[in-house]
């Protein structure tokens, strides 16, 4: 018989802050896929894999901080969650919080959100609040709601959505038998960016890894406060899920770069969305823009020469492509992709196609 995916905390409970008395919320997420990438090893020369955490159960890599955050927010006597969300975390934090019987408090920009995530949030009974503001607004109320009103906040400030967004980097070691040599990973609130630091620097810990990767982190261009030094107080990226101006964990991903050897990079518009093409086209990989980012950043990274050939890549795609579906129909000229009409006849079909009939 085959064994069902337990979820993170089940499967990972001796390596996170769990014991009897934590209830576990969970839907099953993590075990994502870490795919072989060969379109992208052609064009850089390296062993290039992709974790997909778009197959994750509200569709982004939020899943597995959510499940812990929440499982502990409920063991701690919670009955309201509330968090700031440019789309995916609201997303999360109210499918668990529907699972789990307590209430979602989710703040998000107004006007700034993708209607899949907004869906999303709505479907799952989150108690959804737009803000006349930008994300760092929105998560500057969740904060001061939390410290003085009987809310938990489960953004990711909360060092539990770290600890469970950290169990990603135990199933990479656990496919390629050792870590990377580098990791490529896209920059929001970068979170994500500290907890695959962690978990590597566990494993090595461990003696399961014999090096640490070299962890390579990026931000849209027009959002991108560590590169730059500063904060960025009106970001604009087509990258919604990475449009934050001042990240809520950037000293802890400055202290995981120092670590690690890392590198924060930024990347145009223009090719995070050509970086999407290559991964759906190529690859058969669908993600949202800010996912792609990863891979805009291995190849720019890659032309620079500073990924040597036969190395072993591996970068994370955080959301699927379902998320932000409008970009998927864009095309290298700018324009909207239109299906082809052709009669309900056989023929007309393969001369769409340039099939010519079987003798």
């Amino acid at each position: 018989m085959a064994k069902q995916w337990r979820g993170v905390l089940r499967e990972y409970a001796d390596r996170l802050d769990v014991t009897e008395a934590t209830p576990v919320i969970t839907l099953g997420e993590g075990g994502t896929p870490l795919l072989p990438a060969p379109a992208l090893s052609a064009r850089t020369g390296a062993n290039v894999w992709v974790k997909f955490e778009g197959m994750n159960p509200t569709g982004s890599f939020k899943d597995r901080g959510m499940t812990m955050a929440v499982s502990k927010a409920v063991e701690h006597g919670a009955k309201a969650i509330i968090c700031a969300s440019t789309g995916n975390t609201s997303a999360s934090a109210a499918a668990y919080a529907a699972h789990a019987g307590i209430t979602a408090a989710v703040l998000v920009p107004e006007g700034k959100i993708a209607m899949g995530k907004l869906s999303q949030a709505v479907a799952h009974n989150g108690q959804l609040i737009q803000v006349q503001g930008n994300f760092d607004d929105c998560l500057e109320i969740a904060r001061e709601l939390a410290e003085h009103y009987p809310v938990h906040l489960v953004n990711s400030v909360n060092n539990d959505r770290i600890e469970g967004q950290k169990t990603a980097a135990f199933e990479i070691v656990e496919v390629l038998e050792d870590a990377p040599d580098f990791h490529f990973i896209p920059i929001g609130n970068a979170g994500n960016y500290t907890a695959y630091t962690r978990g590597f620097t566990e494993e090595l810990e461990r003696g399961i890894t014999t090096k640490l990767p070299r962890m390579f982190g990026f931000q849209a261009a027009g959002s991108a406060p560590i590169v730059h030094g500063e904060v960025v107080k009106n970001p604009d990226t087509i990258a919604s899920a990475i449009r934050i101006g001042n990240p809520a964990s950037w000293e802890l991903a400055l202290e995981a770069r120092t670590r690690t050897n890392g590198y924060f990079g930024a990347i145009e518009d223009t090719k995070i969305l050509e970086a999407q093409r290559i991964l759906s086209s190529e690859v058969g990989i669908f993600v949202e823009p800010a996912s792609a980012i990863s891979v805009a950043g291995l190849l720019e990274r890659s032309a620079a020469g500073e990924i040597p050939a036969g190395s072993t890549v591996t970068l994370t795609v955080t959301g699927h492509g379902l998320k932000d579906p409008q970009w998927g129909l864009r095309l290298e000229d700018g324009s909207q992709a239109q299906p082809t009409i052709v009669s309900a006849e056989t023929s007309a079909v393969a001369d769409v196609l340039g099939l010519k009939a079987q003798a």
